[in-house]
């Protein structure tokens, strides 16, 4: 026994309704991504296009039938901001809010003058717009999550078909003026496939913010997050099954007499010290090179393919623009400096412990010289 439209329309709403509670649910506990709360209540939305459209079918009445007509590319813009969110690309907010009030203008009218089944392609025609719109932003972002972002691409291209579909037949059979919602196999296949469709994709939305999730757990467990530098976790995950070569080379910093400006300023004060010391060691390391917080006033800087005297040029850069930033207290300004140690591969390949303690028996060397200098594992460097 086949199902009547009625009975889908109920079952659209139901849905609908159950996996926008469940999105919300999702992003309060989990503390999601803002795209969730965007999707879910774009979803509420066109709920309550389908409940105004059920009440329009049992009940043929001009104001459900007009509410319907706003309700659904209104929920399906909602949507659209989420995909937007989800793939982190700046949405078009004006360009689409004057799209979306001259449809309304439009189409308002022309159900009101009995035209009802114009607004309809209208409605159809931009449903599809901006589902399509959807799924083409899915699809240029599908390096994030190429199963997940393709799927939902396929996903919201079919049912921006089926809603174009609904147009197509009430254009083909020149329904220009209904006066109750059309019930043909358009209608009932938009109805299934958007219920499909809405389940599918919300599944997706769910599992997608939970690899986001994971991803942003796994930064943060590597990043020091006082500075954003990688930290010693992350060191030790990146590199401690490599082998370095002579061209490579760890930099132990130590900021000098970095104990007496908290005793003296303060720990906010030294936080901000710590602060600009990673800025001059992110700004003035080359790119492919990797700064790390190891944890208090102590950092390192991993560097391949690098020669003696091009890593002397780039610890006498940080070093030098470090001694030149400046931190005003109210108990003072603070000018601050560096000590480093800089240990090379070998051949036969070294290990990162053996890199390090290179680099730490140099910084050793450069602290008893005096500090403020720089300190190689086998040559002395001008500060």
């Amino acid at each position: 026994m086949g199902f009547d439209l009625t009975s889908l329309l109920l079952a659209a709403a139901v849905s609908g309704a159950c996996l926008s509670g469940l999105m919300i649910v999702a992003w309060l506990t989990a503390a999601g991504e803002r795209f969730m709360i965007t999707w879910a209540l774009g979803a509420l939305v066109v709920v309550g296009h389908v409940i105004a459209y059920w009440a329009h079918s049992a009940s043929p009445s001009l104001w459900a039938g007009m509410t319907a007509i706003v309700l659904l590319p209104a929920g399906l813009m909602v949507l659209l901001a989420s995909t937007y969110q989800l793939c982190k690309i700046p949405m078009p907010t004006r360009a689409l809010a004057t799209i979306l009030a001259a449809y309304i203008f439009m189409a308002l009218p022309l159900a009101a003058a009995g035209y009802d089944g114009v607004a309809l392609i209208l409605q159809n025609a931009l449903a599809t717009a901006f589902l399509t719109g959807s799924a083409v932003l899915f699809w240029r972002s599908r390096r994030e999550s190429h199963g997940h972002m393709a799927s939902l691409a396929f996903l919201y291209v079919l049912c921006g078909v089926s809603f174009g579909l609904c147009g197509v037949v009430i254009f083909y059979e020149g329904q220009w003026s209904i006066g109750y919602p059309p019930d043909n196999w358009a209608e009932r296949l938009n109805v299934v496939v958007a219920v499909a469709c809405t389940t599918a994709g919300g599944a997706l939305m769910l599992t997608i913010n939970q690899a986001m999730l994971a991803r942003r757990h796994r930064v943060e467990s590597l990043t020091d997050p006082l500075t954003g530098l990688l930290n010693r976790r992350a060191l030790f995950s990146l590199y401690d099954d490599r082998l370095f070569g002579e061209h490579a080379a760890a930099v132990m910093f130590d900021i000098d007499h970095f104990k007496r400006v908290n005793d003296t300023y303060g720990h906010a004060a030294g936080d901000e010290v710590l602060r600009r010391f990673a800025s001059a060691l992110s700004r003035y390391s080359r790119p492919g090179d990797d700064p790390v917080r190891l944890g208090g006033e102590e950092f390192t800087l991993i560097m391949t393919r690098v020669t003696r005297e091009q890593a002397r040029a780039v610890v006498g850069g940080i070093a030098a623009a470090f001694a030149a930033e400046s931190v005003i207290t109210p108990n003072g300004e603070i000018r601050c400096t560096v000590s480093a140690g800089i240990g090379f591969g070998g051949h036969p390949a070294t290990t990162l412990d053996e890199m390090l303690t290179r680099a730490d028996r140099a910084l050793y060397t450069a602290k008893k010289a005096g500090r403020n200098c720089i300190e190689a594992d086998d040559l002395q460097l001008a500060s």
